[in-house]
């Protein structure tokens, strides 16, 4: 099947997202300290995908199939290559057990431990470059899936205040890739 994919790159203020990361990192006790900013991404994420069926879809031949739940496909990178794990209805999950399933599947994925069935019916994927101080990049659709989501990292950017002076800002990256 032939796609006619389309990437819109944008960028968000990531004062909030980064805050929120800092007051977890420091919440070791309620099991936040390890919640990264990707995590807290897949979170929005998953919670967001269910209010868009179009791209929380399969198209197969010619038949659109959406799903109720997010079934979240992360992109990991392995020496032996991309696995796309799956997590399961992960709109229904809170960000510690996001977190948690995330670490499990990519330790799996590098030991080669992860079978196929984690790997299958998934409904949309994030893929993160940001690390990598990546800015913006296409990310390429998961077939059957419509979309796909790049993460990227953050810049500095300016922004007039009311008053008229400059100030700056965390800004990050999202490409969306969809057919």
């Amino acid at each position: 099947a032939d796609m006619a994919q389309l990437t819109l790159n944008r960028t968000f203020d990531a004062t909030a997202i980064l805050e929120m990361r800092k007051q977890m990192k420091n919440a070791a006790d309620l099991g936040l300290d390890k919640v990264t900013i990707n995590d807290l991404v897949l979170f929005a994420v998953a919670k967001t995908l269910v209010e868009f069926p179009d791209i929380n879809a399969n198209f197969i031949g010619d038949t659109m199939r959406r799903f109720t739940h997010a079934q979240l496909g992360v992109a990991i990178d392995t020496p032996r290559g991309l696995v796309v794990p799956v997590i399961r209805d992960a709109d229904t999950l809170s960000v510690k057990t996001i977190s948690e399933t995330v670490k499990t599947y990519a330790a799996a994925a590098k030991d080669g431990s992860l079978g196929a069935d984690k790997m299958q019916g998934g409904s949309f994927t994030v893929t993160n470059l940001g690390n990598l101080g990546i800015e913006s990049f296409t990310p390429i659709i998961n077939p059957p899936q419509t979309a796909i989501l790049g993460v990227c990292g953050t810049t500095l950017r300016p922004r007039m205040k009311a008053d008229g002076s400059v100030e700056f800002y965390q800004a990050m990256g999202l490409s969306l890739t969809f057919d």
